[in-house]
């Protein structure tokens, strides 16, 4: 009789602090036992030889847009393009669906489409907008991951920024709730003003974009979200920071003692302000890439440590919103598509600047863990913990191609990109969820609430 549903035999397992070829048994979901060849009988086996085991990717920034939305990207193909990435477990943020999730009929409204279409876990984020104070309690009962905020223009008429009256309310309850505030932080002034100037002038091109969305729009929002945490004791998670300004204002307050953590995005760190010029409309977002100077600026305060975390801020639009602006920038939707590459491109920047794979195991898995209250149970490759896992060769090469991209609409900044590795197969609670391009069938997500800091789940 078998006594695990799973044994993964001979791969190179990445740990907290260490590569190790080990074995994993795997019982009813949980990593059970962890040994070199282990003993015991298992319903299946899975040979991992010259693979490596990285911790399933816990990915807290995505935009799924559904309810709603769903023509730009929802639950089901977004989770099959997270799971052909290697990633386990996201967040959705709450601002592209309709209606948007700032209360908790949304919330649940969401959260039942999730549990139906989602082959992988997912953790729900609450927003913060003018008007919600009082629907924040309801909110953080029903297990939202913490809230969002934006200093600066959304992009949609759903989902207002937060005006500093609103911040200061909204910072002071949701630290009484003990959650965390994820900031979009660039000024709203300073980005109005310089967009202003520049469609005064007629000026829509690339060089024009970026210049009204400047390095100090963003470290004034973030020095100012960094005075209200201050007095009213918030704890602030700085989403997508793409300049070294920005960093050492988060690294100030860090060591001031405020709760504050900070991710940027892979984009910020694979491509550059160049791509923008050269690419147009397929590589906008906000903050815009940076020069070249700054995106290796970026790539400093990673290897320094100064992030805690990766995210991907997968943002997807139908393709007429993107197409739509070849002689004005400025119309066209700011969101890079790419969710699916995030570890790969973790991955990558590690074989080229010789950065240890279990630092690429922390950002992209045990640092969100920690810091959105998964760790229980997701996180790290350890005995006791959910067998979130992705099967990458370090031999293989991975070309971003219509055909192996999973996400709704087949446009991104990454298409054609080669990456000096391939996700083989990814397993959520033990069940292999994709393998080589394919997704498997009857495989389901659960919806992970964070309630007092401990996971609660729809059964």
């Amino acid at each position: 009789m078998a006594i695990y549903d799973l044994i993964i035999r001979d791969g190179y397992v990445v740990f907290p602090d260490e590569v190790k070829k080990s074995d994993l048994a795997i019982r009813d979901g949980v990593i059970v036992k962890i040994g070199d060849r282990l003993d015991g009988k298992a319903k299946e086996e899975y040979e991992a030889s010259g693979l490596h085991i990285f911790p399933g990717m816990i990915d807290v920034h995505v935009h799924f847009s559904e309810p709603g939305r769903a023509h730009w990207e929802g639950f089901e193909t977004g989770s099959h393009m997270m799971a052909a990435g290697g990633c386990t477990t996201y967040f959705d943020m709450p601002l592209n669906g309709i209606p948007s999730t700032i209360d908790r009929k949304a919330l649940l409204e969401k959260a039942e489409i999730g549990e139906r279409k989602s082959v992988i876990d997912f953790g729900l984020w609450g927003g913060l907008v003018p008007g919600n104070i009082d629907d924040l309690e309801a909110l953080a009962n029903s297990g939202v991951i913490g809230f969002k905020a934006f200093l600066s223009a959304t992009g949609n008429e759903e989902f207002e920024r937060a005006d500093d009256f609103t911040l200061l309310h909204g910072m002071k309850r949701i630290a009484e709730l003990g959650k965390v505030l994820a900031l979009h932080a660039e000024s709203d002034p300073i980005t109005q003003w310089l967009k202003q100037e520049k469609e005064k002038d007629g000026l829509f091109s690339a060089d024009d974009y970026a210049a009204t969305r400047p390095v100090l729009a963003e470290a004034e929002a973030v020095e100012r979200a960094i005075t209200y945490a201050e007095l009213t004791g918030c704890p602030l998670h700085f989403v997508h920071i793409s300049s070294g300004l920005a960093i050492e204002k988060i690294e100030s307050a860090k060591r001031r003692g405020l709760d504050v953590t900070v991710e940027t995005c892979p984009h910020y760190l694979l491509f550059n302000h160049g791509d923008l010029f050269e690419k147009g409309a397929v590589a906008k977002c906000a903050p815009p890439l940076r020069e070249r100077e700054e995106q290796e600026r970026l790539i400093t305060c990673l290897m320094e440590g100064k992030f805690d975390m990766i995210s991907s801020d997968h943002s997807p639009c139908p393709y007429e919103l993107k197409d739509s602006a070849t002689n004005n920038l400025f119309e066209a939707w700011g969101g890079i598509s790419g969710g699916q590459f995030s570890l790969m491109s973790m991955i990558e920047l590690a074989v080229l600047h010789d950065i240890p794979l279990h630092k690429v195991a922390e950002w992209t898995a045990s640092a969100p863990a920690e810091r959105f209250g998964l760790s229980s149970r997701k996180g790290q490759i350890k005995n006791g913990m959910d067998a979130d896992l992705a099967i990458v060769s370090l031999n293989g090469v991975h070309e971003v191609l219509d055909s192996n991209f999973f996400a709704k609409h087949k446009q991104s900044i990454y298409m054609g990109h080669t990456f000096p590795c391939q996700i083989t197969a990814t397993f959520n609670r033990g069940k292999m969820v994709y393998q080589v391009d394919t997704i498997s069938e009857g495989v389901q997500g659960e919806w992970l609430k964070v309630i007092d800091s401990c996971i609660a789940v729809n059964n």
